[in-house]
């Protein structure tokens, strides 16, 4: 299944990055090159188009010749708040979301998405991994969406929503399991980003 012309992706730069010491997240060097631009090279060939979510650095963003888009609600309202800015700046039937902080997450991440949403006719679908012991977990940010769905996300921020999965309940959803857990790896600390580094390089 191709649908990628009808899917923009979303990296989300936005957040404040507490545990990385409030640096921008999106422009830390891993392998050689930031964070962004690992999302860049990995959502490049599963969407149309890449709009980045940065309330931050938007000059230096711009640089990768992708529109850039900040929050229109205030105080860095987290990963839904980013949703809302890439719903409203979006012009196909379907935004992809991926955090600047996972640096290889899955290469079929859109099309195993979309399949689901057909299948289960969904208006979303979710990312989930699942770990050694076999217990499963929600990977929220890695998220397909209709565009459709935009009314419903700015009415749940406009009540003060802000739990990503709260919001997913209003809606008719559903996830994808990838059983790759290390695929979804985050780097929320710089502990974390050497971590990750250390180990890619130990599989090259």
């Amino acid at each position: 299944m191709t649908a990628r012309a009808e899917i923009t992706g979303l990296i989300l730069a936005g957040g404040r990055a507490q545990r990385m010491g409030g640096i921008d997240k999106g422009l830390v060097p891993f392998m050689g090159k930031p964070l962004v631009e690992h999302a860049i090279d990995r959502l490049t060939p599963q969407v149309a188009s890449i709009l980045i979510n940065a309330n931050r650095n938007q000059d230096h963003y711009a640089q990768y010749s992708h529109a850039v888009i900040a929050d229109q609600h205030p105080d860095f309202a987290g990963p839904l708040a980013g949703f809302a800015a890439g719903l409203e700046h979006c012009n196909t039937e379907y935004l992809l979301s991926v955090p600047c902080d996972s640096p290889v997450f899955p290469l079929n991440l859109s099309e195993q998405l979309l399949e689901k949403m057909i299948s289960t006719q969904s208006d979303l679908v979710y990312a989930s991994s699942v770990d050694t012991s076999g217990a499963i977990w929600t990977q929220p940010v890695f998220c397909l969406m209709r565009c459709s769905v935009k009314q419903s996300l700015q009415d749940f921020l406009g009540q003060e929503g802000r739990k990503i999965d709260r919001w997913f309940e209003t809606l008719p959803s559903s996830t994808v399991i990838f059983t790759d857990e290390a695929a979804f790896a985050n780097t929320n600390t710089p502990e974390e980003l050497q971590a990750l580094e250390q180990t890619l390089q130990g599989s090259n």
